[in-house]
């Protein structure tokens, strides 16, 4: 886990190689198309269909992933360790999610506005077409606050549990909800699992996450501790999942900016609460300070959970 997560601060997510999370959306989509043609288009039979393809993709995701370790600790321990350490770097998205969320920032500065709501269309799910400078930020801040948690602390969380078999097993459920788990007409029932399983799976990694950005706000230059503990406490709540606003309410009090609000989904006005206070304009830097939020993050949770597995083998 420790050399999969420096490979990744190092290399990313390089162009061009093939990716495992690619190869489980492309699984997600074609049993979606599968089991949409096995169950009538009712409200029930799209319940079933979705639960079915959660359960095929996740026994799927777990039998390659096991197969992977289990032969090659046949082979050789030391080909079964550098399998595992390629397996751990595919699973975390630290230095992906920080490229993405500054991709935003550099096309802000030098393609203007329009540009800045095309490249943050690829990170959100909300419409960006109408969002102003300031929104296109924002929306960039909260993405790095809460992928802190579902792209670097989390998996690194089910790893400690179950190796890289559990960390796969995480991306496939998330990934699974970030595909199917809308709340629009296509998806409010086939998708309805995906979305809940994946609530299941952060319970504990989106609070651990926040608690551990709590503590980088107060090792962080420029961000504010105490303010992120008080905004912590207060908006931990305010978000419809019960995991997503804990890492972002953090992130806006640390900060000092004011994070969520209304939002248009496929057209919809959501009226969803703020977090944090506005205590100053959000602007174009916050997303580097988010990142670098992130990643001390990060390094604080690794070194815990290091010294826990080294404790647990004892």
């Amino acid at each position: 886990m420790l050399l999969g997560f420096l490979i990744d601060c190092v290399l990313g997510d390089p162009a061009g190689l093939p990716h495992p999370v690619v190869l489980i959306g492309k699984a997600i989509s074609f049993f979606e198309k599968k089991y949409r043609k096995l169950f009538p288009a009712t409200e029930a039979g799209e319940r079933r269909a979705g639960l079915c393809m959660n359960l095929t993709v996740l026994l799927l995701t777990a039998a390659v992933s096991s197969l992977l370790v289990f032969v090659s600790k046949a082979i050789s321990p030391w080909l079964c360790f550098a399998v595992c350490t390629v397996m751990s770097w595919q699973i975390f998205a630290a230095k992906c999610l920080a490229d993405e969320a500054k991709k935003v920032l550099k096309a802000l500065k030098e393609e203007g506005l329009e540009a800045g709501r095309k490249q943050v269309g690829m990170l959100v799910g909300r419409d960006t077409q109408d969002l102003s400078e300031e929104q296109v930020v924002k929306a960039a801040v909260e993405t790095v606050a809460e992928n802190t948690s579902d792209g670097v602390i989390a998996p690194m969380l089910w790893m400690l549990i179950g190796g890289p078999i559990g960390g796969f097993v995480y991306k496939a459920v998330n990934t699974m909800d970030s595909m199917v788990g809308y709340k629009n007409d296509r998806y409010i029932n086939f998708g309805r699992f995906s979305a809940k399983l994946d609530d299941v799976f952060n319970y504990i990694p989106s609070r651990v996450s926040a608690v551990a950005m709590i503590a980088a706000a107060y090792l962080m230059s420029g961000a504010d501790g105490p303010n992120a503990a008080r905004v912590w406490r207060r908006d931990r709540r305010n978000h419809s999942s019960p995991n997503s606003a804990q890492t972002e309410s953090v992130c806006a009090g640390a900060l000092r900016v004011q994070l969520g609000g209304n939002a248009y989904y496929f057209g919809k006005l959501y009226e969803k609460p703020t977090m944090g206070d506005p205590d100053r304009s959000i602007e174009g830097e916050d997303i580097c300070r988010a990142c670098r939020l992130m990643y001390i993050t990060s390094i604080i949770c690794l070194a815990a959970f290091e010294i826990i597995g080294m404790l647990l083998t004892i």
